[in-house]
């Protein structure tokens, strides 16, 4: 006797979570996560948008890492879902998670590279390790995803050689290869000096547009985040305290996201909201 079949996941919208919608990638439902007694994540609900810049603020701590870790399933929730492109994470089995997670490129907080590796070699890795090119074919999809990136004089240089800023390139050159959907940015901007911060935005605002590319950026520096930004979503308290455009963040009377960009130095990107604001509550 089969099981008798299941009613469809129906979104607060109306539409399917197991069917791909034309504007969100990722829908984030529910998402529960402790550490013990240290409850991370409380009911999260959050949408990132196809092709588009999305960026998560937060305080040190506020469970930023912990949440984009659920999108590929590098964590399981105690309660919640994931839905990418219609796909529920959660419930792939091991080979079927393996080939998902290749919709998914990392650039990591402090690039990640092999330093026995040259620049060359360490974007040729995942190449080798996850298909069955040849060592031509590589070859030219390194030297393309480098070459666009600025990089073409780096091949045979170790990560030791080049700046951060250019390692931070070399990093995203890596996750390129493997051509993903998503790319998701791990603190980007750290420990680099204010040009090379802008250079990491333009970067990653050139990736969306040249490879249509979603991106997911954790930050917490305010002035590289509004000048990349489409989507922001603020975590605090351990759930979603705003989100949305970068206007409608801007408009927002929640006090602790308004301080939270006050203190950041970025005050001005509030405009006249900075003076409306005084004395007034949450809208």
């Amino acid at each position: 006797m089969s099981a008798p079949a299941r009613d469809p996941p129906i979104d607060r919208d109306g539409t399917r979570l197991d069917q791909p919608h034309v504007r969100w990638q990722v829908r984030v439902r529910g998402l529960d996560k402790r550490f013990g007694t240290n409850h991370v994540l409380d009911a999260v609900d959050l949408d990132i948008e196809r092709g588009k810049v999305n960026v998560v603020i937060g305080a040190s701590g506020a469970g930023k890492s912990v949440l984009i870790k659920h999108f590929m399933c590098l964590l399981r929730p105690d309660r919640g879902s994931v839905w990418v492109d219609g796909t529920d994470v959660f419930s792939l089995s091991p080979k079927p998670l393996s080939t998902f997670r290749r919709k998914f490129g990392l650039v990591f907080q402090f690039s990640a590279l092999f330093d026995s590796l040259t620049v060359e070699e360490n974007c040729a890795f995942p190449l080798k390790e996850h298909t069955a090119k040849s060592r031509s074919e590589i070859r030219d999809i390194v030297a393309d995803r480098l070459g666009a990136l600025g990089l073409h004089d780096t091949q045979k240089k170790y990560p030791g050689e080049l700046s951060g800023g250019m390692r931070k390139r070399v990093g995203l050159a890596r996750a390129l290869v493997l051509e993903p959907e998503i790319l998701i940015f791990d603190e980007p901007t750290t420990g680099l000096d204010p040009l090379a911060t802008r250079n990491v935005d333009e970067m990653i605002l050139a990736a969306v547009d040249r490879y249509k590319v979603t991106s997911v950026v954790i930050s917490h520096d305010m002035a590289s985040v509004f000048r990349i930004a489409d989507r922001i979503a603020m975590i605090q308290n351990r759930t979603i305290l705003a989100a949305g455009t970068v206007a409608e963040i801007q408009d927002s009377r929640e006090p602790y996201l308004f301080e939270f960009i006050r203190t950041s130095g970025v005050a001005a990107a509030f405009g006249a909201a900075d003076a409306a604001h005084d004395g007034q509550g949450v809208r």
